[in-house]
């Protein structure tokens, strides 16, 4: 099975040389690392400051620049126009470190040929599981990450998460031919957040099926080039509006029939959430974008001043 790698970059550079060097040990072999850089024309010359044309062992790496920022659905969707005739792509954000046989574990799911997309065991760099997988809420509005907070060396029940995953984490999923073909590509209105979930419940309303490898690892920074940071207190502007705006989006788009209840929930957990942590201006932003979703806005925010991501994105 041939695969495309396909990392879409935001001034992530660091990141990328970093991700290619855990790339370049992998067990699998076969595949061609696609890289699509979301962030200008200074973004770009870093980027092929650190990209080499090949790893070690050959595999071809390559990098196009888009002609403004796509955002996530975009730049994933231009790395899948940029490798046409490969058998799967690898999703996989810049900020991760996979361990040598992840996409071989991935690659050998995907060929038992019971699922259309594979996921993966999600690791936050302090020693805690990020994802397994994720279990969408339509009545809430909300994303539960399965298997959040358990240390990361804990055993997991594959068939378990497979029967309670109804998405996989954008941050690295596999995903088949099938899968693209019959689904078809991301929605770029999204921009940031929650694209990925919409692209797996509209796969699976047409029949595709999602897996899971158990002993697939990946390290996920985690927000480096979104500015959404662990702590609540920490995360951007940009983080928390399109998250807040994209889950009420997600839910006219996915299920309209539960658009009111799932408003009135939605502006519930943030006021919660937000509220406990004393993260006032997380609120302020949750709240714009919390009614941007009512209005049904797309696409990148018009009038939005981001709180500068971490200094880590290369930014």
């Amino acid at each position: 099975m041939h695969v495309a790698v396909a990392i879409v970059s935001y001034r992530s550079h660091r990141d990328v040389a970093a991700c290619l060097a855990a790339l370049a040990a992998d067990a699998h072999g076969d595949f061609e690392v696609i890289i699509c850089e979301n962030g200008g024309d200074e973004a770009m010359t870093a980027l092929r400051a650190v990209v080499p044309a090949a790893l070690p062992r050959g595999q071809a790496v390559r990098a196009v620049q888009a002609e403004h920022n796509l955002g996530f659905a975009g730049g994933v969707n231009r790395c899948l126009a940029e490798t046409p005739g490969v058998d799967a792509w690898w999703i996989l954000n810049p900020d991760t470190e996979p361990r040598p046989d992840a996409l071989a574990k991935m690659v050998r799911r995907l060929e038992q040929g019971d699922c259309d997309a594979v996921g993966c065991v999600l690791a936050l760099g302090d020693g805690r599981i990020q994802s397994y997988g994720g279990a969408w809420s339509a009545a809430m509005a909300r994303a539960v990450s399965i298997g959040y907070g358990a240390p990361a060396d804990n055993p997991v029940d594959g068939g378990a998460v497979e029967r309670a995953q109804n998405y996989l984490n954008g941050a690295s999923m596999l995903v088949g031919r099938r899968f693209v073909d019959r689904t078809g590509p991301l929605r770029e209105d999204y921009f940031l957040y929650c694209e990925e979930v919409e692209w797996c419940l509209r796969a699976r309303q047409a029949g595709m099926r999602l897996g899971f490898a158990p002993e697939a690892f990946v390290l996920h920074q985690g927000g480096t080039s979104t500015g959404n940071a662990p702590s609540i207190r920490d995360r951007s502007t940009l983080s928390v509006y399109l998250a807040e705006r994209n889950r009420l989006n997600l839910t006219r788009d996915c299920y309209p029939a539960l658009l009111l209840p799932a408003t009135v929930a939605a502006l519930g957990l943030l006021l919660v959430r937000f509220g406990r942590a004393r993260a006032w201006r997380q609120l302020r932003d949750a709240l714009r974008g919390w009614a941007a979703g009512i209005r049904n806005e797309r696409g990148p925010p018009q009038r939005l001043t981001p709180t500068p991501a971490p200094s880590s994105a290369g930014a």
